[in-house]
């Protein structure tokens, strides 16, 4: 047992007992953070940083999977969490707040000309592909990018256990920046697709026109264009992708940033569409639940009044320019790149014999846990992240490239390994 992550395996170990993984979302749980030298519980977090149930600090750059994004408990959300929870959580008719946060949304959001509530983002996707085919009258969807648990999306991914063929044979991936892979699957399933949906950025940038091809291959092709703005919508900008890169889709969800890490989704999109909600049956309890609404309405309030955006592209920018100098000066590019938009980019690991990109990755996990630094390759940015956070990183990574970069030239990579190897359990994106 690690004596520095001892009582958050302490707390795995009892865990695993009652909760498969351990955990209630695969992408924190034991299967994403080595064991030996990595926390699994965290007890706090203010700002940029979070401490975990051992007591150690870090600078966090994941953030909550992205869902933060002012920072946590910032002043504003709580504040108005507090006010909304002196009136109450849940009622028996809908709270106005729920207009409120609508109209915020139309506000902000190119396409937004209607809004339902969700909790999570798969919530969302869901409902705008039961929206989609809806309108359209046909079953068949197209993807790119990931959409969560639901079965009409994880069927068609290494993670389609459970799932019925006959759902799984209904979606079709398409390669990002493709466009001959999208027409290739409109030409083999002609009239029958109701919407592509698709994450309209993720490890890489569109090409010139790519996003605007999509657009114009669904629509004459009778299908939707659904934008999952999960994790771009209130981080790329204020309007979300869509708005960064001047195409607007006919429906877009939204989750993580929309409330600074609180449970609120959303999906929205022309009202001559979203006026099939009053059809279709997507409704749940918790969908109008008061203290996330609050804490969305205060967040957005915040985006609009403040530099937020701004600042974390700013970070986020001073980030990839010093890896991309780091990589070139140890002379690691056969190893490590950077990519992504600055506010949410990726360190990438290649395979290098006789290593794995998984034996790489655990070994710089392992270093960058050890010396304060909350990550899983990538820098999910936050509007606390100041200047001496990234000071401090800039640091820890002068130390651990070269460490891994020397590691794999002399081979010794397995002796520095204090833990057990990652595994390729599921490819996201």
């Amino acid at each position: 047992m690690s004596k520095r992550y001892q009582r958050s395996e302490e707390l795995l170990e009892v865990a695993l007992k009652t909760i498969p993984l351990g955990s209630q979302t695969f992408s924190k749980s034991k299967t994403q953070f080595p064991y030996g030298a990595s926390p699994f519980f965290m007890s706090k977090g203010k700002g940029s940083h979070v401490w975990d149930v051992d007591g150690n600090e870090y600078i966090d750059f994941i953030n909550s999977l992205a869902a933060v994004t002012l920072g946590y408990n910032d002043d504003d959300v709580t504040l108005a969490v507090k006010e909304q929870l002196e009136q109450g959580v849940l009622f028996s008719l809908p709270h106005p707040i729920e207009m409120k946060v609508a109209e915020k949304i139309c506000e902000m959001v190119p396409c937004a000309e209607m809004v339902r509530f969700g909790k999570n983002g798969s919530d969302a996707t869901s409902a705008a592909v039961r929206l989609a085919r809806a309108y359209t009258g046909c079953d068949h969807i197209i993807v790119c990018g990931y959409h969560g648990w639901q079965d009409w999306y994880i069927g068609s991914t290494a993670r389609g256990l459970g799932v019925p063929q006959s759902t799984k044979d209904l979606t079709h991936a398409f390669a990002y920046n493709d466009l001959d892979s999208l027409r290739e699957l409109f030409n083999k399933w002609p009239d029958q697709i109701a919407a592509v949906i698709m994450e309209p950025m993720n490890v890489v940038e569109p090409q010139a026109g790519f996003l605007n091809g999509v657009k114009e291959i669904a629509h004459d092709n009778g299908a939707l264009l659904v934008f999952d703005e999960t994790i771009t919508g209130f981080r790329f900008s204020n309007g979300g992708a869509q708005e960064l890169f001047g195409v607007i889709p006919d429906l877009a969800t939204f989750g993580k940033g929309i409330a600074n890490g609180f449970a609120v989704s959303a999906v929205t999109g022309k009202k001559d569409i979203m006026k099939l909600m009053e059809d279709i049956f997507f409704s749940s309890t918790f969908a109008g639940e008061t203290i996330s609404l609050a804490a969305s309405l205060a967040t957005m309030n915040k985006l609009q009044q403040e530099p937020v955006i701004e600042t974390m592209t700013k970070q986020g920018e001073k980030i990839i320019k010093f890896l991309r100098d780091l990589i070139t000066k140890s002379d690691a590019e056969h190893i490590f790149s950077i990519s992504g938009h600055p506010v949410w980019s990726f360190l990438l690991i290649n395979d290098i014999a006789p290593y794995t990109q998984w034996q790489i990755k655990t070994l710089f996990m392992q270093e960058m846990l050890a010396r304060g630094i909350l990550t899983l390759g990538t820098h999910n940015m936050s509007y606390s992240h100041s200047d001496r956070d990234l000071d401090v990183l800039f640091e820890v990574y002068r130390e651990v490239i070269p460490l891994l970069v020397k590691a794999i030239q002399e081979n010794t990579l397995e002796k520095l390994l204090h833990c057990q190897v990652l595994e390729p359990l599921f490819k996201v994106r």
